[in-house]
């Protein structure tokens, strides 16, 4: 069977989901926030014809926000992530469930080399229009050989109206395509950053028409492998299939903080309640860490403050899950870092060392199993994070209601419209 792949996009994903409850952002240059309102993560189409980056500081905004009435809102993940959730499932209707990989929290990869006869651009049209019907979110489709191909096809389906929100390279003639693929530098490629666009621009090499081209051998010789298989997907040989999601190695839980932290009572708040969200994550994907770390950061833009970026971990006896015990192994970290006098601006959490549940090496003298009113306890806490949302419900610190002024700065935080009752949005007639 001829492989044949496919890429759903929506189209910036933040500010469609700020958009999609909030209509009066339609049409209005628009951008979603980094953690603590710092820079620009998302960019309706208004904002990325005036030229505004990725990253950009929303403190060096200000002109352009005057001159054309650019709104923002605070970055929602928990708004993002249940739209995600609602969008993957409604485009995994139209394959099998091991045809589809979730690349990412916008974007699907969909296997069509076991559905020859599905006609790519009817295919793509049924889910624009199940997406924006069931969802309300505007997606992209691309379609081609080889997943770089139809990573390609998004960008085209996305950039060039002609296509209407779909293109498949599959059905193009050879000619067509190497028109368009001369229109478009090598920096356009998924796989090609600005380091590899630099030196294959120093070849001579500046479009994906003369990248296609180019003899693989001599490239790989160049630039190694990653960027030989990149020119034989643009071929059409495809070199990867969809991925398998392994677990993460490695869980990350940090937040910049709204307000300096100076006490080490504040960062232990922080600290607990980050200590909560990697261990949901953890038991989430059925793991257990082995070591716990703790880093503490001050702010490197005040270079006349005293400066102080401290990092270090404990190893558990045995691989944990268990919130008590990750909770107490994060606090005996902190203790042993914390140094009075600092203006503290992100703290965070790593777990590492994971190993799955069923196969976690115990020692000589433990018991075999966790105990079992342990075990119910964390799948109790597990419960009611996944239904009232883990800020319900915590350890130590974690679990007090008080307003913590180290809490990250969101000065326009939509309501999570679908996860929480209180927050529903109200239609009046």
């Amino acid at each position: 069977m001829a492989a044949r792949f496919a890429l759903v996009d929506v189209n910036n994903f933040y500010v469609s989901c700020e958009r999609l409850y909030d209509p009066s952002l339609l049409g209005v240059p628009t951008v979603v926030l980094s953690n603590g309102d710092g820079c620009v993560v998302a960019r309706s189409a208004e904002v990325k014809a005036l030229g505004v980056r990725m990253g950009t500081p929303w403190h060096h905004m200000q002109d352009l926000v005057r001159q054309h009435g650019i709104q923002y809102r605070s970055s929602n993940y928990t708004l993002y992530g249940d739209m995600s959730r609602r969008t993957m499932n409604v485009i995994g209707q139209f394959v099998a469930r091991e045809d589809q990989e979730v690349y990412s929290i916008d974007e699907s990869f969909l296997d069509l080399s076991h559905y020859p006869h599905i006609d790519g651009a009817t295919l793509g049209g049924q889910i624009r229009q199940r997406v924006a019907q069931w969802c309300g979110l505007p997606v992209c489709v691309g379609m081609g050989a080889t997943r770089t191909l139809a990573k390609l096809a998004n960008h085209l389906a996305k950039k060039r109206p002609e296509f209407g929100g779909v293109c498949d390279l599959t059905a193009m003639a050879p000619r067509d395509f190497e028109d368009i693929a001369a229109t478009f530098d090598v920096g356009d490629v998924w796989g090609i950053g600005g380091k590899l666009s630099a030196r294959l621009n120093d070849l001579g090499i500046r479009t994906v028409a003369q990248l296609t081209g180019t003899d693989t051998k001599r490239l790989r010789q160049l630039m190694g492998v990653v960027v030989e298989r990149t020119v034989r997907e643009l071929q059409g040989i495809a070199c990867q299939g969809l991925d398998i999601v392994e677990p993460r190695q490695q869980i990350i839980a940090s937040r910049s903080f709204g307000a300096p932290v100076y006490t080490r009572e504040d960062l232990k708040a922080a600290v607990q309640t980050y200590v909560g969200r990697a261990a949901y994550k953890l038991r989430g994907q059925g793991s257990r860490a082995g070591t716990v770390k703790v880093w503490l950061e001050t702010n490197r833009f005040r270079p006349h403050d005293p400066q102080y970026y401290p990092c270090a971990g404990m190893r558990l006896p045995n691989p944990s899950d268990d919130l008590a015990i990750l909770t107490r192994a994060a606090d005996a970290v902190l203790t042993r870092i914390f140094r009075s006098g600092y203006r503290y601006t992100k703290a965070g959490v790593i777990l590492e060392e994971l190993a799955d549940q069923a196969h976690v090496q115990g020692g000589l003298f433990d018991a075999d199993e966790v105990p079992p009113r342990r075990q119910a306890l964390m799948a109790t806490l597990d419960r009611i994070h996944a239904r009232f949302g883990r800020a319900e419900v915590g350890m130590g610190h974690a679990g007090v209601k008080a307003t913590k002024g180290w809490t990250m700065r969101r000065g326009r935080l939509s309501p999570a419209y679908t996860t929480d009752w209180s927050q529903l949005l109200v239609v009046e007639s």
